[in-house]
Formats: structure tokens, sequence, C-alpha cells
């Protein structure tokens, strides 16, 4: 075929769609990295607080997300097509899903202290994360809203923009929190609630960002024209798509959420190193999510087109290129562990050396699943962009939750491996996950378009 583009070409289509939004996984990471931080600096109860209804927030989120990520291949695919009024159709129907959405779980977020204490948590914790989380939750409508449009230019292959809103939000998150968190400039000193407060106002100021940009840039959809109109037929589409996105993310998130909760059960020296490791493994965990989105897009640019060829190689340069990344951590997690710990802890700190000897052995464990952590979630993203997502979902939530889980707890308490016992079945659940994803990706997806396009040729 005239035009088909070399393994280099396919290379560099990835990396042009993939670092832009590499650098916005990596700067809204770096957005929970300042609020935890400015907030550790006001008071270690407004941190807790921040900590435990934040993590009912990104429970909610990510679930909510899956519709948005929906939109990527649905609007990629369109888009290969020519389709211009269902790539508008697709938008809104994602925007409206996220919506309906938001207003069902909004009104759970403003009476959360009850579920905080039916979790086991402490009275006076429960409460200040209940009043964080009342604020702070209305600002899961904008958040959703800018995951939409992120995808629909993602899928567009606009990504620069994207990674520019997501660098300026992070500074003026520093700039709000700092007026409100602490009382500066003349603003009154509002702690947690200040932190919650300009959560809220990133988020609103991200989404505005965004619609005015697409207005300007993408007129020829008219996303916002008659925007009230529903879409039924187009609006069961991305549930059906958007629903098991949302549940997969949600099981491997709950993965190592139960790590941490296993964690907190060794003390807290071993919860501090593991959080630490935590945050360095999720920093990396970014280029792959970024890759991983690109690897989506072209996915459903080559299913739209039912180009076997296409999805094929590209599958295989994104899959090296994450594997390249990966081996790279890998050296790094072996080579200078110890570097990386003491970045995030205080030279006076008593405890600073039991945290060091924990978390060099955590890193070293997350050595071990490097490879496959970059494997499964590019497997997840270039199944998503042919559309595959139910069976995923099960495999997912089989590999974190029926293996990974249990292995994790075997190994760290039965066994007597404490922390490293627990990254091994981290390590274990992902490799599981990875094989089975792959086998999919390759064994189905790929023989479904080429099915497809054969049939469509022979027509």
């Amino acid at each position: 075929m005239a035009g088909r583009l070399t393994y280099s070409g396919h290379a560099k289509a990835v990396l042009g769609l993939g670092l832009p939004l590499v650098g916005s996984h990596v700067a809204q990471f770096l957005i929970t990295l300042t609020d935890g931080i400015m907030l550790g600096r006001y008071s270690v109860e407004a941190l807790a607080a921040n900590v435990l209804g934040g993590t009912l927030f990104f429970v909610f989120f990510i679930v909510g997300s899956g519709f948005a990520w929906a939109v990527m291949p649905m609007v990629a695919s369109a888009e290969a097509r020519g389709e211009t009024a269902e790539v508008r159709r697709i938008t809104r129907m994602g925007a409206w899903a996220s919506i309906l959405f938001a207003v069902i779980v909004i009104p759970v977020m403003m009476v959360s202290e009850p579920i905080f204490l039916l979790l086991g948590q402490e009275a006076e914790v429960s409460a200040d994360a209940a009043v964080y989380l009342s604020i702070v939750g209305l600002g899961v409508l904008p958040a959703l809203l800018v995951m939409v449009l992120k995808s629909y230019l993602a899928a567009l292959e606009r990504t620069q923009v994207v990674f520019w809103v997501t660098l300026a939000a992070v500074g003026l998150n520093v700039l709000v929190n700092y007026a409100l968190i602490y009382g500066n400039w003349g603003f009154p000193e509002l702690g947690l609630r200040g932190a919650a407060i300009a959560s809220v106002i990133v988020n609103v100021a991200s989404v505005l960002s965004l619609m005015v940009y697409v207005a300007l840039v993408t007129p020829e959809h008219t996303l916002f024209t008659r925007f009230w109109r529903p879409d039924w037929e187009a609006l069961l589409r991305v549930f059906r798509l958007g629903w098991p996105i949302g549940l997969t993310s949600l099981a491997e998130s709950g993965l190592f959420a139960a790590s941490t909760v296993m964690m907190g059960w060794l003390g807290k020296v071993p919860l501090a190193a593991h959080g630490i490791a935590l945050q360095v493994v999720s920093l990396a965990f970014m280029v792959h999510i970024g890759l991983s989105n690109a690897a989506t897009v072209r996915a459903g640019r080559a299913h739209g087109r039912q180009d076997r060829r296409d999805l094929t190689d590209g599958a295989k340069v994104v899959l090296f290129l994450s594997g390249a990344f990966a081996a790279i951590t890998v050296v790094a997690f072996l080579l200078i562990p110890e570097w990386m710990i003491t970045l995030f802890l205080n030279p006076d700190e008593p405890e600073r050396g039991a945290v060091i000897a924990v978390g060099v052995g955590l890193l070293a464990a997350a050595a071990l699943f490097q490879l496959m952590d970059a494997a499964q979630v590019m497997a997840l993203g270039l199944l998503r962009g042919v559309q595959d997502t139910r069976v995923p979902m099960i495999i997912a939530a089989v590999s974190y939750w029926g293996v990974g889980i249990p292995v994790s707890y075997v190994l760290g308490f039965t066994f007597g491996l404490d922390g490293v016992g627990i990254w091994v079945g981290l390590a274990v659940g992902l490799a599981c996950a990875a094989v089975l994803l792959l086998v999919r990706f390759w064994s189905s997806a790929v023989r479904a378009v080429g099915e497809v396009a054969e049939a469509s040729s022979s027509a």
C-alpha cells in the first residue's frame, strides 16, 4: 500500500502524539504531589484528611473517567473514516455521560462522614475528610469534562494544548494553595478547606480553557451548539464502551490501594517506605500511561480504516518504546534506589535509615514488575483502540484481585516476606494481566480487524 509507514515512521508518530500526553500526565501527578507537600507542611491532620477524602474522590473520578476514555478510540476511529458528525455525537455524549455520573456521585460526597466511619477511620479525621470532600467533590464535574475534552483532542492528535493546559494548572494550583491554605496575600487562612477550594478553581479554569480552545480551533465539529439535545443511541454506545474501562481502572488502582492497607498492617516505617516507593513508581508509570493513550489513538485510527498491518506494526512499535523505558527504570531502581528515596526524607528524620532500608527492598521488587506493568497498560491501550473493553475488564479484575492481592498476602504474611513479599505479589498480578491481555490483543482483536478487512475487500 502506497504511503504505508515504516517502523521508524510509526515511532515518530507515536512519540509526536505520546510525549505531550506523557508531559500532561506527569503534570497532573505534580498537582497531587504539590497538594500533599503543601498540606503536609500545614499540618499532619490536614494531610491525613486530604489523603482520606482524596482517595474517595479518586475512586469516583477514576470510574467516571471511563466514559472519557471511551471517547478517545471512538473519535479516533470516526475521524479516520472522515465522519465529522460522528465525532461530534460521540464527544457530546461522552460529556453527557460524565455529567450524569457527576450528578449521581456528588450527593454521596456531600455526606461522606458515615462512609469513613464505616471503614474504621478515626472520628476526627473522618470529620475533616468529609468537610474536604464536601467542597472538592463539586470539582468532579469539571474534572470529568476536562477528561472528555482531553480525550477528544488526543484522538484528533492535538496533544500539545493538553500538555500546556495541564502544566498551567500545576502553577495555578500552587498559587491558589499558597494563598488559601496559609492565608497569604490578604486571603483568609483556610487550611484544608483552602486546598479543596483551590482544586475546584483549577478544574473549572482547566475546562474553560479547553472549551475556548476547542471552539476556536475545531469549529467544524460545533461541539457546543445545541449541546442540550440528547442523542440516546450515541450515549448508549459511549456507556457500553466506557463503563468497563472505568471498572478496569478501578480494579488496577484497587490493587495498589489494597497493598497500601497491607503495608499499614506492618507498621509506620514500612508504610512510609511504601508511600515513597509508590510515588517513584507512579512517576515512571506516567510515561507508560501517555504512550498507552497514544496507542489507543493510533490503534483507533487503524481500526477505523480496518488496516490490520498498520494496527500490528504500530502495536509492535509502541510496545518496544514502552519496554525500552521500562528497562531504563529497572536499571535505575536497582542502581540508585537510596538516592531516589532520600529525596522524600528530611535529613533530620530519626527513622530515616529504617525507611531507606525498607524502601530499597521495595524498589528492587518494583524492578521485577516494570516490564510487566508497561506491557499490561500498553495492551489495555491497544484493546481500547479497537473498542474491546469487556473481556479486558474481566481479565484485569481476575489478575489484580484474584491473583495479585492473594499472592501479596501469602508472600507478605504467611511466608513472612513483609513488604517485599507484598510487592512481589503485585508483580505476579501485573504479569498475569500482561500475558492475558497481550494474548487477547494478538489472538482476538487483530484477527477480528483482519477478518472485517478481508470481508470488505471481497464484497
